[in-house]
């Protein structure tokens, strides 16, 4: 195998200072360099040594050699920022075959066409894009998407909307969505000293396990993901401001409460009544 190779490579650090490489604020780029979060982060992915992972913004590839190092069978790193080549090609050199690096927008790469049969997505998500990427990844999920797992990290805030239930003060999309389709917990907390840049805000590793049994009873995922986006979109509105013309009732509902009041199940139920 190639962890011999892939502990022979420079320090990141010392790999982008090579390359002329620095963070970029419009890809929401924030470095990590810690070995031991890397490693613990990487280790993190249930089943890792028979893994085919996905991995979005490798940037210097820091994760990603601590990945290969875990003993992931393969990974798939998607990188927006074709600056990165240089280093990351080294990387693939060392890798003897088990990385692959994809130089398109994350937002836009279809994950089948790895011919993959399973895989699981570990990533330090570029902040811009964090959460539009996850959501979509949920919703792909409840129509099929053979996606095992997803060991992320967050802004810590952002975290805590996934993991939030309906009585928390940061429950919202995120947590709805996530309710109904997976099961998540944080994992750990990874201070904002860790990063380069440091970034002003605290950060946290998330995983999701995708529930069968919870995608079953779903209904109609489009129906879903629009619902929610237009109630939590006004969440200070009357539900019944934003949707007229339905019968609340039906529900256990009167129209007046607002997106937040809401469980998880009335989401599903009231998307598929739309249908």
């Amino acid at each position: 195998m190639s962890i011999e190779s892939i502990k022979s490579l420079p320090p990141v650090s010392e790999m982008m200072r090579n390359a002329g490489l620095e963070p970029k604020k419009q890809f929401g780029q924030n470095f990590l360099f810690d070995l031991n979060l890397t490693g613990r982060i990487a280790r993190s992915v249930p089943d890792i040594t028979n893994a085919y992972v996905v991995e979005v913004g490798p940037g210097p590839g820091g994760l990603t050699r601590a990945l290969l190092l875990a003993g992931a069978r393969k990974v798939f790193a998607i990188e927006k920022d074709k600056t990165t080549e240089p280093i990351l090609s080294e990387i693939i050199k060392a890798s003897e075959g088990r990385l692959t690096v994809i130089y398109e927008d994350a937002l836009k790469v279809d994950f089948s066409k790895f011919g993959i049969s399973e895989y699981a997505i570990c990533s330090n998500l570029p902040y811009n894009v964090g959460t539009e990427l996850f959501i979509n990844w949920l919703l792909k999920i409840a129509t099929g998407a053979p996606i095992k797992s997803m060991t992320l990290m967050f802004q810590r805030e952002v975290a805590q909307r996934i993991v939030a239930k309906q009585s928390d003060s940061q429950y919202g999309r995120l947590s709805v969505l996530t309710s109904l389709i997976a099961d998540a917990k944080i994992l750990f907390d990874v201070p904002n000293t860790a990063f380069v840049p440091r970034p002003k805000v605290q950060s946290a590793v998330v995983q999701v396990i995708p529930n069968a049994d919870k995608i079953k009873n779903l209904g109609d995922v489009k129906a879903l993901g629009q619902i929610t986006a237009k109630l939590f979109g006004q969440r200070r509105k009357m539900i019944r401001g934003i949707i007229p013309g339905i019968n609340w009732a039906v529900f256990g509902l009167t129209g007046t409460e607002r997106a937040e009041e809401l469980s998880p199940e009335t989401f599903a139920q009231i998307a598929k009544n739309l249908v």
